[in-house]
């Protein structure tokens, strides 16, 4: 059964639940059989990044299936993001480009601005390289000339906070569809989804049900905990997993998760969500475990005390 789908700021239609595949680049045939996986379990969107290393081989997965007869092009909502050593005007037009022929594609639905912050070139993981600063608002100019050009339908935003929401806001020609956080129970990003609500602006959800396997992970740090006998006794009412729970609880409070797994039973299982909606009250029960806890420690891993973003509110 596909995912049900809402209409974006633009028009276009975005469907409410997508497969992430973040850390594909470990082993490109993992990553290439989940997404097989998961369109032949009814997913239509699919959250992908540069940075991920693995656009090519989603890409060859989805032609594949298309070549089938499976799916259509036209089907599918297609996602990928710019890293933040791309960040120059002209940077960002050849680098969608370069997404388009990793994919094989000629266009995308969805590109993002991955993170508010620029770096002159980026060396290892994730925010490698030397600081250097080149305006959002001169990167969402690229932004909307890749959407011109007709690379791309959509643009939106990844991580972004209200400051730097409404600093693209004051300039935009083309207006932000999606803005991209971390979002789950323990930490259910209320002021900020209120905040682009009443900009029209859709919330995607990464990481929601946790991510454990992330490197920076240390003994003793905070995880998102799914199994609360809270969750439980919900999943139980309906014949649901807690991780199916959270998910309609993402999806309830009008986002669009993104869960990540290689495992077709669990990808399967991440879709089995739309014969049944939780009541307000149980809303408001998950609601509670709202605590602020966050997968991604950014503040940790760059270590640079001037840091120049929060992912708050």
């Amino acid at each position: 059964m596909a995912a049900p789908s809402v209409t974006l700021n633009n028009g276009e239609k975005i469907p409410v639940l997508g497969l992430g595949t973040w850390q594909g680049l470990d082993d490109p045939g993992v990553v290439e059989q989940a997404v097989k996986d998961a369109i032949d379990a009814g997913y239509r969107h699919f959250d992908c990044a540069m940075k991920y290393g693995n656009e090519d081989v989603i890409g060859k997965a989805i032609r594949e299936k298309i070549s089938e007869g499976v799916v259509k092009r036209e089907d599918l909502y297609i996602v990928t993001k710019l890293w933040n050593d791309k960040h120059k005007k002209e940077d960002v037009i050849e680098t969608c480009k370069k997404s388009l022929e990793n994919f094989g594609f000629d266009y995308i639905d969805l590109y993002l601005i991955h993170w508010p912050i620029s770096v002159e070139e980026a060396t290892g993981d994730l925010f490698s390289g030397k600081f250097v600063d080149i305006p959002l608002e001169e990167t969402w100019e690229g932004m909307e000339e890749c959407h011109r050009l007709g690379y791309t339908k959509s643009i939106g935003l990844s991580n972004f906070n209200s400051v730097q929401i409404d600093r693209i806001l004051k300039v935009a020609k083309v207006k932000p569809v999606v803005n991209q956080v971390e979002c789950h129970p323990n930490l259910n990003q209320k002021k900020l989804r209120d905040f682009c609500a009443a900009r029209g602006i859709v919330i995607t959800s990464y990481s929601p049900l946790g991510a454990p396997r992330r490197s920076w992970f240390k003994p003793g740090d905070p995880l998102v905990v799914i199994d609360e006998p809270e969750i439980v006794a919900i999943g139980k009412k309906y014949g649901k997993s807690p991780a199916q729970v959270v998910l309609r609880y993402l999806i309830d409070i009008g986002t669009v998760p993104i869960p990540k797994s290689s495992s077709k039973k669990r990808i399967q299982e991440n879709i089995n969500l739309f014969d049944f909606k939780l009541t307000p009250e149980e809303v408001a029960t998950i609601d509670k475990f709202d605590i602020g806890v966050r997968v991604t420690p950014v503040e940790e891993f760059t270590g640079h005390p001037e840091y120049p973003f929060r992912i708050e509110f």
